[in-house]
């Protein structure tokens, strides 16, 4: 197990997912952090990028010049494309995450519990406006589901929880969950650390209401 001294930011957490997705693999980048794992992807790596709106091979988030208003991946945001590129129907995008054709999926979460259930589309709360998009079907379509997300919330409880209190997206689907705190890998054999930024094993033990290996 690694440790740093300081939590990690997001960018630091986007490079950390891109080392850790093997050369070759296809996969989808959800809205918001996930995104931001585009541009820390090796030029070599021949990762296939897969956009919900219909696209294979997106290279990194358009600045400048390379900004084109068509071309966006899922969450709007301008994206440049990679020789080989190409567009197809929304259903045909479903299909390909449905059917078991993208090697992983980066998504964010509201929880994630420790037998690996994602909570990402609607709190409960009663003046929340749910927004599921395709994460149902990214979460059980994906071989392998990482989760990008901040390890508390904004009142301080953690986010990563013995059973989820929010309406589930997917059950026992998340196989890793990287915060700015640590990383982890959850699953049927409960929650292992794999590193640790800004606090320790101990500090993690006390934060946490889950049983670490």
């Amino acid at each position: 197990m690694t440790h740093t001294d300081a939590p990690r930011s997001k960018g630091a957490i986007a490079a950390a997912i891109a080392a850790d997705i093997a050369h070759g693999s296809f996969v989808n980048l959800g809205i918001g952090q996930p995104t931001l794992v585009a541009d820390h992807l090796p030029a070599d790596s021949q990762i296939v990028l897969h956009t919900e709106n219909g696209m294979l091979n997106m290279g990194p988030a358009a600045v400048g010049d390379e900004i084109d208003p068509d071309l966006t991946n899922a969450g709007k945001i301008p994206v440049t494309e990679l020789p080989g590129a190409s567009y197809f129907h929304h259903a045909d995008s479903f299909a390909m995450m449905r059917g078991g054709h993208l090697d992983v999926c980066v998504l964010g979460a509201f929880q994630v519990s420790a037998g690996g259930d994602l909570a990402n589309w609607h709190t409960g709360a009663p003046d929340a406006i749910p927004a599921v998009g395709g994460a149902m079907d990214l979460a059980i379509g994906a071989k392998q589901v990482f989760v990008m997300m901040t390890l508390l919330a904004k009142d301080g409880t953690p986010k990563l929880v013995r059973e989820c209190t929010y309406p589930l997206t997917g059950v026992g689907c998340v196989t890793r969950v990287y915060t700015d705190l640590a990383t982890f890998d959850v699953g049927a054999d409960g929650v292992s650390v794999r590193d640790t930024h800004g606090i320790d094993r101990d500090g993690l033990a006390e934060l946490l209401d889950v049983t670490l290996h």
